[in-house]
């Protein structure tokens, strides 16, 4: 990771909403292994860089979409974490109200919309709701998080077209950590060539390395000013890794693929570590660079606490919001 000349107070903040996601999400590990959270989880360890780095770049009032893996999502826009945890734990008290669990999270007060587990479903979402930003000429972008596995759906590729089409404000990101459940990306396609699918629609296309934050928040920077200014969409492929099982704790030594071969080299390229090199050399202490772990422990204890003690949602309620 090179030297940043980003200012130090915006450094400090992607680290902590890097620790915290981290901490999080091994909160949630911990208590799915215990068996106390029964909803699926598909965890975010290994890929917070992607969007710590993102949405670093957005405004509060930008619009979120994502997936079955967006717990990371849901913490860098600025949801409540409290609320999160909640929703997780299945308690009325959540972000969704104790309906959605793991993977239907919201946060309108913050911009993030829904997160849908179908593959490549919210990336048309995002693009409609883009088009009512550009009619409406709020300056407003909105960005789609979603797997590599996502951009061999046919809602992938039309969207790109129709953004490009109409020059939408909208950021497709694809976190591509190689893996659509176990299956790698060069069982699936004969080219490693997400990147150029956005070219083919006469979208801007960047490649980036998904475990530099720096690289990541750089490339959204440049994203969003074409964005704001009328200029389209853009397709950014960040390059990761996840380090749990496509769904649950576990760390994929039970599975029999060659996965568990590639996680060593990816965690010496921790997105976390690497950032807080950085932050040592511009001058900050160990000691202060510490303390941010200690801060997102506790906050992520009383998220648990919290949401323990909140209760569960009214089975008379059941049919409500159901079309």
């Amino acid at each position: 990771m090179p030297h940043s000349d980003l200012p130090i107070s915006l450094l400090r903040r992607m680290y902590r909403t890097m620790v915290l996601i981290r901490r999080f999400e091994e909160a949630v590990a911990d208590r799915v292994t215990a068996g106390e959270i029964k909803t699926p989880c598909h965890l975010y360890i290994g890929q917070e860089a992607v969007a710590t780095g993102v949405c670093s770049a957005l405004d509060r009032e930008d619009y979120v979409w994502g997936g079955h893996r967006s717990h990371g999502h849901y913490i860098a826009k600025g949801g409540d974490i409290r609320a999160l945890m909640a929703e997780i734990f299945c308690r009325a008290t959540g972000c969704s109200e104790g309906r959605g669990g793991s993977m239907h999270i919201c946060a309108p007060e913050v911009g993030i919309l829904g997160t849908v587990p179908l593959v490549a479903a919210t990336i048309p979402l995002a693009a409609g709701a883009a088009l009512a930003s550009k009619l409406r000429n709020d300056r407003r972008v909105s960005v789609s998080f979603f797997g590599d596995g996502a951009t061999e759906e046919g809602h992938f590729h039309e969207t790109l077209n129709i953004a490009g089409l109409y020059r939408l404000p909208v950021l497709f990101v694809c976190e591509n950590n190689f893996y659509s459940s176990h299956l790698h990306l060069s069982e699936r396609r004969v080219c490693d060539n997400i990147d150029s699918a956005g070219q083919l629609h006469g979208v801007e296309s960047v490649r980036v390395d998904g475990n530099d934050v720096l690289a990541v928040r750089d490339a959204a920077t440049r994203a969003v000013d074409r964005a704001r200014n009328g200029m389209g969409p853009t397709l950014i492929e960040c390059r990761t890794f996840r380090w749990r099982g496509h769904v649950g704790p576990s760390w994929d030594m039970d599975v029999g693929i060659k996965r568990k071969d590639d996680l060593k080299q990816w965690i010496e390229r921790d997105p976390i570590r690497l950032l807080r090199e950085v932050l040592l050399a511009q001058g900050e202490s160990p000691e202060e660079v510490d303390a941010v772990e200690t801060e997102c422990g506790d906050l992520i204890e009383d998220a648990v606490g919290f949401a323990k003690n909140s209760p569960e949602p009214d089975p008379r309620q059941l049919l409500q919001h159901v079309f």
